[in-house]
């Protein structure tokens, strides 16, 4: 056998462990890529699916359900190619079409909460932001039009609003029945000072209105009742205060 016979031999030998190698890089990346949507797909799918399920009745609408189920059906019919033998997501994907093919007759069974504590309110705020969240990235993905997604960025804050009207109207509602006029003021007040930070403050007269009434009965009924020490800790303001703070969420828009 010739040298240069040999040589030839030594390349095409070299030539084929690098072409093996790289095909194999190719073969790994791919196997990647697809593990990571796959992965991204289905956390997306179950935001989605616990945002339509999760959010409180009286923040539900069917115009809110159809573009959850939407998205999520969107959402499902990417990853079926990839989960070719899941049938979970093929029977979810066909429970999504079916939903959507409703339209706005689509059925909202979502319960009512009456938001009486602050974990419960941080509950829907946390839906809320996810929410919110979930409309950026449909938008940045194509799935909801820029205009489409204003809109429901400019819908989830004005539940983000009436939120925090309902949470400080309850709170302060129950401190009435329990006779504490101090801490029902002090609702009453903390409702107020929100809507009057709001740049569209106009769009609450109503609750406004509501909430000072409200106000000047709990303000007249403690002037009755026992002043509260000056120095006396005062949780349900500061569970108020921190409630009504955290807002970190507006700061990613569409702009």
């Amino acid at each position: 056998m010739s040298p240069v016979l040999i040589a030839g031999l030594v390349i095409a030998g070299l030539f084929i462990l690098i072409a093996i190698g790289f095909i194999n890089q190719i073969v790994e990346k791919n196997n990647l890529e697809k593990a990571r949507m796959r992965a991204e797909l289905n956390d997306r799918i179950r935001r989605c699916a616990n945002l339509s399920d999760s959010i409180p009745g009286q923040m539900m609408s069917p115009a809110l359900k159809l573009m959850l189920a939407r998205l999520e059906l969107h959402l499902g019919e990417r990853l079926l190619p990839l989960e070719k033998k899941n049938s979970a997501i093929t029977a979810r994907v066909e429970l999504l079409r079916n939903a959507v093919a409703k339209g706005d007759e689509i059925p909202v069974q979502n319960t009512p909460v009456k938001i009486l504590t602050e974990a419960q309110a941080k509950e829907a705020r946390l839906l809320l932001e996810d929410l919110h969240a979930q409309v950026i990235w449909a938008n940045k993905q194509g799935q909801l039009d820029t205009n489409a997604a204003k809109r429901w960025l400019h819908q989830i804050q004005r539940m983000m609003v009436m939120l925090h009207i309902e949470y400080f109207t309850n709170i302060g509602q129950q401190a009435l029945r329990q006779g504490s006029a101090h801490k029902a003021r002090l609702a009453f007040e903390r409702g107020i000072q929100y809507i009057r930070k709001q740049s569209n403050q106009a769009d609450y007269q109503t609750q406004l209105q509501q909430l000072e009434a409200s106000y000047t009965h709990a303000n007249q009924l403690e002037q009755t009742q026992h002043q509260p020490k000056l120095d006396e800790p005062n949780e349900l303001a500061e569970g108020l205060k921190n409630f009504e703070n955290e807002d970190d969420w507006k700061k990613n828009n569409i702009y």
